[in-house]
Parts: structure tokens; C-alpha cells; sequence
């Protein structure tokens, strides 16, 4: 399936779904949202958005080196402590299904960001995992300037 066949099958619900993403993906500094797309589509094995969305953060001039050491990012010492508290949680609540073990990932998530940025974070982490399962559920892999168009030709 494709994204024209998405919007195609389910127009009404798709274009809501699409304006979600979009508003809650503006409500947090892009640099931070790119990480977070990234890092989760790593782990759930999303091809379709690791090409996506890394090909974004680089139009939006992030590094190669920050795209390429995400995978290791505790180790990696490029990334500021808020960046780091984003993807703890961006990793407990992806692998959710993993364990409880996300109360440490919350403490650090509420040293660095306001009750509203936990919130927005936490609905940005839940949309990019929706994406990941519709891509990776439908067998998707589109190219990105592919799927500008079509959610253009379905706006």
C-alpha cells in the first residue's frame, strides 16, 4: 500500500490523522522532534521512516554524526541533556511492551521539560509510533518527496 492508497481508503480519516501529526510535531523544536522520529522508527525496524525522517533532519541541518550515533546515544556525548531525556522516554515508551522500567526515563524526562512539553513529547513519541506501524504494517517504503506530494494531493 501505498500513501495514495491510504489516503485513498480512508480520506476522511487519514487527512485528521495527517493534521494531528503535523500539529503536534510543530508544538516542539524541530531538531528535538527529528531525533525523536528517528530514534523511534530505530526501534521498531520502520525503514520506510528512518529514510523519511532522516533525510528531513538533514534539510533541517542536523549532522551526520548526531543521525549516525542515535542508536548509541547514551554512549554518545553530542547530544544535550535534554535531547537525552527526550529519547529515555522516546525508548521506554516504545518498548513499552519490554517492561515497567520507564520511571527513571520519566525523572529525567521532568528535569528538562514543563508538565505541557511532557505532554506534547509524549503525543509526539505516540504519533511516530502510529507511522511506524502503518508503514511498517502495509509494507511501505516511499520516497519522501513521494509522500509530500501525496498528502498535498489529498489536502
Amino acid at each position: 500500500m501505498t500513501a495514495n492508497d491510504l489516503f485513498a481508503a480512508a480520506p476522511e480519516l487519514m487527512k485528521k490523522w495527517y493534521a494531528t501529526s503535523a500539529a503536534v510535531a510543530s508544538s516542539l523544536e524541530p531538531t528535538l522532534v527529528g531525533l525523536v522520529e528517528i530514534r523511534a522508527s530505530q526501534i521498531n525496524g520502520c525503514a520506510n521512516c528512518l529514510n523519511m525522517h532522516t533525510a528531513d533532519a538533514r534539510a533541517r541541518g542536523e549532522t551526520e554524526q548526531r543521525i549516525y550515533l542515535l542508536s548509541a546515544w547514551r554512549e554518545a556525548p553530542c547530544y544535550t541533556d535534554r535531547e537525552r531525556a527526550a529519547l529515555g522516554w522516546t525508548d521506554a515508551l516504545t518498548r513499552l511492551s519490554e517492561g515497567h522500567a520507564h520511571e527513571s526515563a520519566y525523572e529525567a524526562l521532568k528535569a528538562q521539560f514543563t508538565e505541557e512539553e511532557q505532554v506534547k513529547l509524549t503525543l509526539m513519541i505516540n504519533v511516530i509510533n502510529g507511522w511506524n506501524r502503518i508503514a511498517v504494517g502495509f509494507g511501505m517504503f516511499i520516497d519522501p518527496a513521494d509522500a509530500k506530494s501525496a498528502v498535498k494531493a489529498a489536502a
